[in-house]
């Protein structure tokens, strides 16, 4: 009853109403001074739109069906088996995530000052923030690359090195999207035994790694390169595959303008490569994992860069070659010699120098005075030698020949030393080493502008034939050993086995050599 009493006593109201508001305006009054009403609430609101626009954010509804709408895509794309690139950043700094199909994944966090009208899109645990509106803007960014032989970080801004907590820092103060990387700046990725050896580095930005940056003890004005010289350092073929060759990649564009922070530092491997090195940078090297102070740069690259084949650069993708690298060896170490001899220029004058690399232990030659002799005798002028880690040494003897050869091993490694169209023999041992020879020394000589020829020896050839009788699985068999694992592979066929060279049947492999030298 009261509902009803009351809705009539509104109805009545609005009645009066209407009728005394006739009363007093014509039907034209009335919609002039609607018109004039709208038209001023209007300009109102717009003044306040005008007055109050710096203090309005967006929309909190807005911002979660971006974010919903963006993090949906995200996760389909991660989810997808196509390689990532991912940007990342914050609102008061812009970040730009884009994801391509390359080779590699790769994780871009750009960090850029002084802007405005970002949205911020969080999927899947990555931040991301677009800006569009920007102006004169100071770029700090992390760009993490993660490759099939290699992982490293390239970084600008306000970086921070504690060799301490082996952390890198991006000390940005404002609120930048956290994010973190750990690398082991060793470039054979995947090689759980060589990274054993490896010291993890931290790469941290964002708030977090604003509020724990350290205060700089000491800042510098070049670049600087962390990187390790453990892993497989000291075999002289991982030497120069894992880590003198990525040094060149990731350095060079630096023309000496450098500093190496060196992490797991090896005194002796700094020494046997001490011309390299100082070729590559101009200052003093930092065994970072020593230093008590905190080094701060604004470009750091945390890993080295490389290609997946051993002892290889895709000028497709570098602005280097092997024969580039090459001739900075021979520069480094003042190499004299720079193409093989021509035997048809040469009107036999002069003799071809035949290097033969011994070894003292495993597959070594067992009758190099035999192999020695026969070379004379067809016209080489011989020399016998072991390589050693007196690298300038080495390098002088091997480029002054001609004509390398020796059996499979990292000593074949100095065939970087040779001058142009010079020839390499691979003398491959029983055991299925085809692919491996390939890989290492066969595949690697052509880009070295190298002419190669691998001699692959007969079982009565090998040593084995004295340690296992002739119906054994070792001399007839060796993939069935191969599948039982590396180190039964290795502890025969490597650590094993020498080299007793059927000289009459070797003797068309030197012949063939002398004719390379006539083209």
């Amino acid at each position: 009853m009261h509902v009803v009493l009351f809705k009539g006593k509104e109805m009545g109201e609005k009645i009066t109403y209407e009728t005394i508001f006739a009363r007093s305006f014509s039907r034209y009054d009335q919609k002039k001074l609607g018109y004039g009403a709208f038209l001023g609430c209007l300009l109102i609101a717009l003044s306040f739109c005008i007055v109050f626009k710096p203090y309005l954010g967006p929309l909190p509804v807005l911002n979660m069906r971006m974010s919903m709408d963006v993090g949906l895509n995200m996760l389909r794309i991660m989810d997808s088996f196509s390689s990532e690139k991912l940007r990342g950043g914050d609102i008061s700094s812009s970040m730009t995530t884009i994801v391509t199909e390359t080779s590699s994944s790769e994780i871009e966090m750009v960090e850029e000052s002084d802007t405005t009208g970002t949205n911020e899109t969080i999927s899947n645990g990555a931040t991301v923030i677009n800006n569009k509106n920007s102006s004169q803007q100071k770029e700090m960014k992390t760009v993490c690359h993660e490759e099939e032989s290699t992982q490293f970080c390239e970084m600008n801004g306000d970086i921070r090195v504690d060799g301490k907590s082996s952390t890198v820092f991006m000390a940005v103060d404002t609120m930048v999207a956290n994010s973190s990387w750990v690398i082991g700046p060793y470039a054979r990725r995947g090689d759980e035994e060589a990274f054993k050896r490896i010291t993890k580095w931290s790469i941290k930005s964002g708030v977090d790694a604003y509020e724990e940056a350290p205060q700089c003890d000491q800042r510098h004005n070049v670049p600087a390169i962390i990187f390790s010289t453990g892993g497989y350092a000291g075999n002289n073929f991982h030497d120069y595959t894992d880590i003198v060759l990525p040094l060149y990649l990731t350095s060079r564009q630096f023309d000496g303008e450098v500093k190496f922070l060196i992490t797991d530092k090896n005194p002796w491997w700094i020494e046997k490569f001490r011309n390299i090195l100082q070729k590559l940078s101009r200052y003093e090297l930092f065994d970072i994992d020593k230093e008590v102070n905190v080094h701060c740069f604004t470009s750091v690259i945390v890993g080295l860069k490389r290609y997946p084949k051993e002892l290889k650069i895709d000028p497709s993708k570098s602005p280097y070659s092997m024969k580039e690298f090459r001739q900075f060896l021979r520069s480094a170490y003042s190499l004299k010699k720079e193409n093989a001899i021509n035997m048809k220029d040469n009107g036999g004058k002069k003799r071809p120098r035949l290097l033969i690399v011994s070894r003292k232990s495993t597959r070594a030659f067992t009758n190099t005075n035999a192999i020695s002799g026969m070379a004379t005798r067809l016209g080489y002028e011989v020399v016998v030698t072991e390589v050693d880690s007196l690298v300038a040494r080495v390098a002088e003897m091997v480029n002054s020949c001609d004509v390398m050869m020796g059996v499979h091993g990292a000593g074949l490694t100095n065939m970087v030393f040779l001058p142009e169209n010079a020839i390499l023999i691979q003398v491959i041992p029983i055991g299925g080493f085809e692919w491996l020879a390939k890989t290492d020394f066969g595949e690697p000589s052509k880009d070295m502008n190298l002419r190669y020829i691998g001699y692959k020896i007969k079982t009565e050839e090998s040593s084995l034939i004295q340690q296992y009788p002739p119906d054994h699985e070792v001399l007839n068999d060796p993939y069935a050993v191969q599948k039982r694992g590396w180190y039964e592979f290795k502890s025969i066929y490597l650590q094993k086995q020498n080299v007793n060279l059927d000289v009459d049947r070797f003797r068309a492999t030197l012949l063939r050599a002398l004719e390379l030298l006539h083209q």
